[in-house]
């Protein structure tokens, strides 16, 4: 008895205490069970449908994130292309004005030949960008379009600190570079902010069929998302006209000497002049600036171009897919050379080379010839930043009308700025004015803003309405804007040629291209209208073969050589007949169609 109480209390300890466990370790088992049902309840817990988890409305959220991003590629870009200009234009100024007078030469640079300098600058800014053609299609392509703009604004930012030591070893190379990088830089910007609104149209329609399988977007799907892009682009970029001055106004304005002294030898101004200012004094500055105050002035610039390069780095985003990128590179660079003559045949761009070369026109006249021959001619040098401020935001307020092209049809931009500027150049033929006159700054204002509201409808017109013609040929754009800004190119080199002319030839030359402008385009919106075919050139098929998640191809060690090649002959004639089906208009397509029927029926 004695021993069975004992057991029974050794138990009941074992019972309360829970530490001894029963032989066999039954317990365990028991544990063991137990673990593996919570943990299967925990995974089906985890992998199963969440309750929470809303897979449309977080498909919402990440297209919501992307169109975001476009907007803020669109920014940048803009704000970027406005910083470069603001940079460039700013210094150019300051640097000729100083550069201009003949005791700073003297006094500084007595044995460099500062001004024969100044002459080869300008030449290598304003000629080299006449080669752009040839090569600015191959860097776009084998940079990509982001990088493109990357590279050009660390060019101009190369161009400012040169001017830290002013030799011609430095400032005439950079100018060179400057205009070698001038057309890809605007090249780039067009096809860029195209790209953007095409991809915004994307991210809205995520859940069509065409853009789930990449296909060539509908006709006119994009064109609103361009028009705003364009809109926008341009708004933020003519605001560089204004930031240029600001060294004028702040710094070198406090240097110059009076009207008296400065047009003492000026006859007359306005439209009976030839050359720039025929008679403006050599001297123009009443004491040297400072060596440190322009060295300060260059590193705020600098720090500005630097800006531009980690803006258009760190915010902007890649124009197209990586495997898009392939693409557009692996078609070989024959045929990239070749592909910007080829566009040429196409008749919408070639009815529009008369609006590219007096888009060119009008800007540098704008700067140089109305701002100088009549503006410090009349009003003297002091009033110089206040005419192109002034020019500067009335474009940039005025590229806001661009988005009437919303409501309205698409030539009411163009044929409105065209009106302004026509009715300006004869006003302006007529116009001689007395020197230093200041009672004239009201008058010479009102032209001012008026040629900055021409200047926005028709540099916001030009530009809309390439991306509104080739806004589905995504891979076309680079080559179409490169035609566009390769004429504005040579529009500028004739300007830099004809500056000795009269101003009534120059001012005749300005309407006459306007007049054929104006032609040409109604005769290519008549051709659009009656859906004349144009030309297109084909753009080979990419000839990699490349084993990744997007080129899975299936191997056959079989396959000969020829039989390879006529695979691909088969496929390229297929593609030819497809791209000339695409080139047809839709009267032409039911026309081929009635033939084949009638044919068809000849042949039964």
């Amino acid at each position: 008895m004695m021993e069975a109480s004992s057991t029974e209390d050794l138990v009941r300890e074992d019972d309360d205490d829970e530490l001894i466990t029963p032989p066999g370790g039954g317990l365990n088992e028991l544990l063991n069970v137990g673990q593996e049902d919570n943990m299967q309840g925990q995974m089906e817990e985890f992998l199963g449908p969440q309750a929470e988890y809303n897979e449309e409305e977080e498909e919402k959220k990440y297209y919501r994130r992307k169109r975001l991003g476009v907007i803020k590629n669109v920014l940048a870009a803009s704000f970027g292309a406005m910083i470069v200009y603001s940079v460039y234009m700013g210094l150019l100024q300051m640097q000729l004005i100083l550069h201009y007078d003949m005791t700073y030469r003297e006094v500084k640079y007595s044995n460099l030949g500062l001004e024969d300098i100044d002459r080869k600058m300008l030449m290598g800014i304003n000629v080299t960008p006449i080669i752009g053609l040839l090569y600015t299609p191959i860097l776009i392509r084998f940079l990509g379009t982001k990088w493109m703009m990357f590279l050009a604004s660390g060019i101009y930012a190369l161009f400012v600190s040169t001017n830290y030591w002013e030799r011609y070893y430095t400032l005439v190379p950079s100018a060179v570079a400057i205009g070698v990088a001038i057309v890809p830089l605007w090249a780039s910007l067009g096809n860029y902010i195209t790209r953007m609104a095409q991809q915004y149209y994307e991210y809205v329609n995520y859940k069509e069929e065409h853009v789930q399988e990449q296909k060539k977007l509908p006709k006119g799907a994009c064109h609103s998302y361009i028009i705003v892009f364009q809109s926008v682009f341009n708004i933020i970029f003519h605001l560089s006209f204004v930031f240029a001055e600001f060294p004028m106004l702040f710094i070198l304005n406090d240097y110059l000497q009076d009207n008296k002294h400065i047009l003492c030898n000026v006859q007359t101004c306005g439209a009976t002049i030839s050359g720039v200012i025929p008679g403006f004094n050599i001297t123009v500055l009443t004491n040297l600036p400072r060596s440190m105050l322009l060295i300060q002035v260059e590193s705020v610039l600098m720090g500005f171009a630097f800006l531009a390069m980690i803006i258009f780095l760190v915010l902007c985003g890649a124009a197209y897919r990586p495997t898009e990128e392939i693409d557009l590179r692996s078609i070989g660079w024959g045929n990239i050379f070749q592909l910007p003559f080829k566009h040429l045949r196409d008749y919408r761009l070639r009815l529009l080379c008369p609006f590219f070369i007096y888009s060119g026109f009008e800007v540098l006249f704008a700067i140089s010839g109305f701002s100088l021959s009549y503006g410090v001619c009349v009003l003297g040098l002091k009033k110089l930043w206040l005419l192109i401020l002034v020019y500067g935001l009335s474009c940039s307020v005025f590229s806001s009308l661009s988005l009437c092209l919303l409501r309205f049809p698409r030539w009411l931009c163009l044929m409105g700025g065209a009106a302004v500027h026509s009715v300006l150049l004869v006003v302006l033929l007529a116009l001689s004015l007395p020197k230093d006159q200041p009672q004239y700054l009201g008058p010479l204002l009102v032209i001012s803003v008026l040629w900055g509201l021409g200047t926005a409808l028709n540099k916001t017109g030009v530009s809309t309405l390439l991306g509104m013609l080739y806004a589905e040929e995504k891979e076309r754009l680079d080559f179409v804007y490169t035609i566009y800004h390769w004429w504005q190119a040579i529009a500028i080199f004739i300007v830099y040629l004809w500056s000795n002319l009269p101003m009534r030839a120059k001012l005749s030359l300005l309407l006459a291209t306007l007049l054929l402008a104006c032609y040409c385009y109604w005769v290519m919106e008549r051709r659009l209208a009656k859906r004349v075919p144009y030309r297109l050139p084909r753009i080979p098929r990419p000839r990699h073969k490349v084993k990744g998640y997007r080129y899975l191809e299936e191997d056959n060690s079989d396959e000969s050589d020829s039989e390879i090649s006529e695979e691909e002959d088969k496929e390229e004639k297929k593609e030819d007949e497809e791209h000339l089906v695409e080139e047809m208009g839709e009267e032409d397509r039911e026309e081929v169609g009635r033939n084949t029927g009638v044919q068809g029926a000849d042949s039964r």
